[in-house]
């Protein structure tokens, strides 16, 4: 247990002296100074050049938007066609079939949305071509749009005064040129020299130890993988993602994997501080979204460690933990870890079964995802947490008297409003999205549908509730882990985990950027003696109480009826 427990603090260093130089070299690439990558620059021309895009154009924040929404939108539509016809495609040695128009909709806007929740399996559910140029493609440039929508939030507090903020497409194709493609090139090395397929071929086969011929796919797996982590958006190549053996061989890859997942979240924060020349700012954001991570992270090591009391009772001895839905190579410590790094990131890949996780454990996913802004995902998890701090910046400000403001710019009403509807969107989401799924499958269990209510759940009861709690949470934070106890492959949870992802990713963009270039447009005030400064203790302690108070009220009760009921219970 204290090796396992050395392999995660371990794993943790390294994420922050990757990251930390990461952040200071993309402050300076959005910046527009001068790297080491510049070489690249021809590139990038090329690619201005051949779509037309001028860079020295300036944008405000409604071109910003309009520019971002546009190009999802043509990705939307390109992906699902593909995905339906994808078996009359070449690249498909083991001729899957084309999706179903619900399944098609809901994976394609699940990628475009950097979500990649999948209701298929990735060996039996989409071809190599689909794999690489809809799905891996998608992971690419879903991850730029959310760095590159960051971006313009840090464009709108590096001077006192601006309303054209940069240029999207160039903030958009430097994520990719700058940091996503490199970064994936070197991880996918790594991966493919450790035992991960990277190759073309069709499925092989192998006799198992019991004697059985066994047919395992193969294909291009560690391209995705790599992007799948590095731009936090969890898709896995194959059903059972980061726990299938060929996705995770080692405990090297593992580290490997949960490393790349969390450099560019971490970074993001650090460069938003170089960026705007308030590094105090950018590490009292850090210290807030660590303090969270480190909240959840504690009980969920001693949830799983602790191994399951109703196995206790039966006088079986656990010595290594829970280990149901855990994978021997890897243990309980480091699945434990990789939970909590993946809700709490939008990353959502596995390499454990979260169903068959503690109950408590199961809480602390839920609550990440919920919060949704402690790291999070490659852009957005800023993005989220700019929303708790506008709100935290107007409630001080009202509590010491003064109009409330955010580095020399007053945040008004219409900030304020923006914000609040933002904050409600999440509770609303996910509270009406359970609801509504658990009364179709409390008094339509019996509908005549091809896939009746009442078989959706493997666990009724308190789990079950759970189940679904999980799904429509995990589609509104963009993550895409399960509880896969539920069957979720149906019209039903199709379009309904559909919507939520769609809505639970742009709207959260769109009000951000749009607080943010409002504020830019606005008169810089000076600091003075009655300034409400944003960058200490006092401040972070607020931001991380109004973070857990709208959250705790928001969700203590779906969670009580869900994960604590069952904890609860077991303890009889």
């Amino acid at each position: 247990m204290n090796t396992e427990l050395i392999g995660i603090i371990a794993t943790f260093l390294l994420t922050l002296i990757i990251a930390i130089p990461l952040g200071k070299y993309l402050a300076k690439v959005f910046a527009g100074e001068k790297v080491w990558t510049d070489f690249l620059k021809p590139l990038e021309n090329g690619i201005y050049k051949l779509s037309g895009i001028n860079v020295k154009e300036q944008m405000n924040w409604k071109q910003q938007l309009k520019a971002l929404l546009t190009i999802n939108l043509l990705w939307l539509v390109y992906g699902f066609f593909v995905l339906i016809f994808q078996d009359k495609l070449p690249f498909n040695p083991d001729g899957n079939p084309g999706m179903t128009p619900d399944l098609a909709f809901n994976t394609i806007i699940s990628f475009v949305a950097n979500c990649n929740l999948q209701h298929y399996s990735g060996e039996s559910g989409v071809s190599y071509l689909t794999q690489q140029f809809v799905l891996m493609f998608l992971q690419f440039v879903s991850a730029a749009t959310g760095i590159a929508a960051a971006v313009v939030l840090f464009k709108a507090f590096r001077d006192k005064t601006a309303t054209q903020l940069g240029n999207f497409w160039e903030f958009f194709v430097k994520s990719i040129t700058r940091l996503l493609l490199p970064l994936s090139v070197i991880v996918a090395l790594i991966l493919t020299f450790n035992g991960t397929p990277a190759s073309y071929e069709g499925k092989d086969q192998f006799i198992s130890v019991q004697g059985d011929t066994v047919n395992v796919s193969r294909g291009p797996a560690a391209q995705m993988i790599a992007i799948k982590h590095l731009g936090t958006n969890g898709g896995g190549y194959f059903g059972a993602n980061s726990a299938h053996p060929f996705e995770n061989p080692s405990y090297l890859t593992n580290m490997v994997e949960v490393i790349a997942q969390t450099i560019i979240p971490i970074a993001m924060i650090i460069a938003f501080g170089y960026f705007i020349r308030r590094r105090k700012l950018a590490w009292t954001i850090f210290g807030v979204m660590t303090i969270g991570l480190f909240m959840l992270m504690i009980p969920t090591l001693s949830s799983e460690l602790g191994g399951n009391p109703a196995i206790a009772k039966m006088g079986i001895s656990q010595a290594t933990g829970a280990m149901e839905g855990k994978e021997v190579r890897l243990g309980p410590a480091a699945t434990a870890y990789w939970s909590t790094l993946t809700t709490v990131i939008s990353t959502g890949s596995v390499n454990g079964m979260h169903d068959s996780t503690m109950p408590l454990t199961g809480l602390w996913q839920l609550l990440a995802m919920m919060i949704n802004a402690i790291y999070g995902g490659c852009g957005v998890g800023l993005l989220n947490y700019f929303v708790y701090l506008i709100i935290a910046v107007f409630i001080s400000g009202l509590m010491v008297g003064r109009t409330p403001e955010f580095l020399g710019h007053k945040v008004e009403a219409r900030e304020i409003k923006i914000a609040a509807l933002i904050t409600l969107l999440s509770p609303f989401l996910i509270l009406a999205g359970t609801a509504i799924a658990s009364y179709v499958f409390t008094n339509h269990g019996n509908a005549a549908w091809a896939v009746q209510p009442k078989a959706w759940l493997n666990n009724p009861g308190f789990h079950g509730f759970s189940e679904m709690l999980y799904e429509v949470t995990s589609s509104n934070a963009n993550n895409g882990s399960g509880f896969e106890g539920l069957g979720d492959n149906n019209i039903f949870w199709n379009v309904l985990t559909g919507v939520i992802i769609f809505l639970g990713r742009f709207l959260p963009i769109i009000g951000p950027v749009a607080i943010a270039g409002l504020l830019a447009g606005k008169k810089f005030i000076p600091e003075s003696a009655g300034t409400l400064k944003t960058d200490t203790k006092t401040f972070a302690l607020m931001t991380f109480a109004v973070i857990l108070v709208l959250n705790a009220l928001s969700y203590f009760p779906a969670l009580a009826l869900g994960p604590l009921a069952e904890y609860f219970t077991m303890l009889k």
